[in-house]
């Protein structure tokens, strides 16, 4: 149990990770809100980055997609660790 409970918080934390990452690029390779594969990029991480860009844009710069995937690291190894020791 306490395996698949690690596996699957990798899981779940890695593709998060790897759609904030596409948010971060996906414009820079010419896709724009017509595009279903951004308007859906765009809908699942738009909830966790707009709270983050009042405190994390610096000039013209967004920086809340680095600052997300840096939080979800954290919160990823805290969860990993909490199962790890609760089911010993």
């Amino acid at each position: 149990m306490r395996d698949f409970l690690v596996q699957l918080i990798g899981l779940v934390g890695t593709l998060y990770w790897i759609i904030l990452l596409a948010r971060a690029f996906l414009p820079l390779m010419g896709m724009d809100n017509w595009n279903l594969l951004f308007r859906f990029v765009f809908d699942v991480t738009e909830p966790v980055l707009a709270p983050l860009r009042r405190f994390s844009v610096v000039g013209m710069w967004d920086l809340s997609p680095v600052v997300a995937m840096i939080i979800l690291t954290i919160v990823q190894q805290l969860l990993i660790g909490f199962v790890m020791s609760a089911f010993r």
